[in-house]
Parts: C-alpha cells; structure tokens; sequence
C-alpha cells in the first residue's frame, strides 16, 4: 500500500465499492493528504483507471471525454483546486451538459487554519450553487454509499455535474477509520 494510506479506512471501502456498482471506471486526480487511501485503493484495484493530473481542470476535461466516449469518471481533489475549476465549469461542464462527478475533500474548516484553504472553502459552496451545480456534503459513515451512489445516478440522468464534498467529520473521524 502507498505511503499516506491507512489500513481501515472505512468510508474508503464504501466510496470505492460504490464507485464500481455504478460503473465509475476512470479517476483523476491532484494528490491530497486527506485523499491518499482512496487514491492508493484506487490505483490497487485493476477495475479502475487512474492517474494523477497537473491540475484539476485537466480532470474536467477527461470527464467530459470520458462521457463522450461512454464511460464514467471520477476527479478528486482538496478544497484549494477547486478554486481553479469556476471557468471549465462554467464554460465547459455545465454548458455541454457533463455530469462530470466531483469529489472535494473540505480543507479550512474545523481544525485547518491554513489562510489559502480557509478562503476558499468559505467560497466554494457560493460558486457552486451560483453555476448551479447540485453539492452534497457527506459528514458520516452511514450516509457515504447513499450519497456518493445518489449524486452519481442523479448526474448522469440529469446531465449535469455533482459535487460531493468529503467533510472532515468523515474523513478524520476515528470512528470512520
């Protein structure tokens, strides 16, 4: 297993089962501290294809061939890259009707006092609903298979991008782990 990844991650187990029962077959991705076991499970598993990107708007652009061409994807990244995503979103995703399905993993809030993550986080739910792109938080263990199964089936039946944003009462929480 990669180094960052930790045995046990739960929610890990359930996003990655999730992801194969709706058919996600393609992941990109920006590396992330907080992501690194879905990452390291992902890039395990043969069903999957999986690579690293430069910057997240290379991960929309795959999205959207990825559509085109059939198949289903995934990009993950932390709060920060989404800053970079208000263009390709608007221009791109949300115009040529792409559910393009996000995964965000929330930095500066609840214990991340980096000035950067702050201010973005404060900004990304605003942008997302101002291009109105439907965003669910997934606070919970109980709650992950739904969600992230959910915003996947809603996506691609409606066409439209999804954003599921991992908070870290999933993701640093020891009950989840």
């Amino acid at each position: 297993m990669e180094s960052g990844a930790r045995i046990g991650d739960r929610w890990v187990d359930v996003v990655v089962d999730t992801l194969k029962t709706n058919k996600v077959e393609i992941v990109t991705y920006v590396p992330d501290k907080v992501l690194a076991p879905l990452i390291a499970r992902i890039h395990a598993d043969p069903y999957f294809t999986a690579f690293q990107l430069a910057r997240e708007e290379e991960g929309l652009g795959i999205a959207t061939g990825a559509w085109m061409g059939g198949k289903r994807s995934l990009l993950l990244m932390q709060t920060s890259g989404f800053a970079t995503l208000a263009n390709v979103l608007a221009s791109l995703v949300v115009a040529c009707q792409i559910p393009a399905l996000m995964m965000i993993s929330e930095r500066g809030a609840l214990g991340d006092h980096q000035l950067g993550q702050a201010i973005v986080c404060r900004t990304m739910r605003p942008v997302l609903e101002s291009l109105g792109i439907d965003h669910h938080v997934i606070t919970r263990l109980d709650e992950t298979g739904f969600i992230v199964e959910q915003a996947i089936q809603q996506a691609c039946a409606t066409q439209a991008p999804v954003a599921l944003i991992l908070s870290p009462l999933l993701t640093k929480n020891p009950a989840n782990l």
